[in-house]
């Protein structure tokens, strides 16, 4: 009971004026969101529906069954779209538009008892980072659609969700800590983007 006590003021820490608990926030969930935002928000959904985080009030709406509901619902839709070859680069080219906006609501929601300017600071943050992962995703599953068998594909898909969920939930315990982790992941984004580049400019030129 104490330890669940403890859980759901985790949460809750994250709203106070503390700067890297702001950052914490925003660079987290904007990570997540890029990578998969209907598992972001389902994670964040259910761990407030059973009482292990306790929300702000201006992001509790996403506990409702009906907000829950359609992010269950459109996670299994991408799920089975991401397995699919050249859909899932459909699906990641029209989520560029949602992605990073969402991100950056999230965080904005999040950080309901910072000051406005800080509120701004971690939207605008949350919605590079998340442009950033996003990003990286899509280029990757675009090379991967490359190869003709289709087990890179499902590892690529497989692997984002577990990542999104397992660091949205670790946001919501350890903001401060999740800096440290988002950093080294963007890192590991600038190396895979130049990489990536160089291996689409070389296709293009065999073309």
């Amino acid at each position: 009971m104490e330890r669940r006590a403890c859980l759901a003021s985790s949460f809750a820490i994250i709203n106070l004026v503390n700067p890297l608990q702001t950052l914490g926030l925003a660079m987290g969930a904007g990570f997540s969101s890029g990578l998969n935002l209907y598992a972001t928000v389902a994670t964040l959904g259910i761990l407030q529906r059973f009482g292990v985080i306790h929300l702000p009030q201006p992001l509790a709406i996403i506990a409702h069954p009906i907000v829950l509901g359609a992010a269950v619902a459109l996670y299994i839709i991408e799920f089975l779209a991401d397995k699919i070859p050249f859909v899932d680069t459909v699906w990641d080219t029209i989520h560029t538009f949602i992605r990073p906006p969402a991100a950056a609501v999230i965080a904005f929601s999040a950080s309901a008892s910072a000051p406005a300017e800080w509120r701004w600071a971690a939207a605008l943050l949350a919605g590079g980072v998340a442009l950033t992962s996003h990003s990286t995703k899509a280029s990757a599953r675009a090379a991967a659609n490359t190869v003709p068998e289709p087990f890179s594909n499902w590892a690529l898909s497989i692997g984002e969700d577990l990542l999104a969920v397992w660091l949205t939930w670790f946001t919501t315990v350890h903001p401060v800590a999740t800096i440290v982790i988002v950093v080294a992941l963007l890192i590991l984004c600038a190396v895979l983007l130049h990489f990536l580049f160089r291996f689409v400019r070389a296709a293009l030129s065999r073309l």
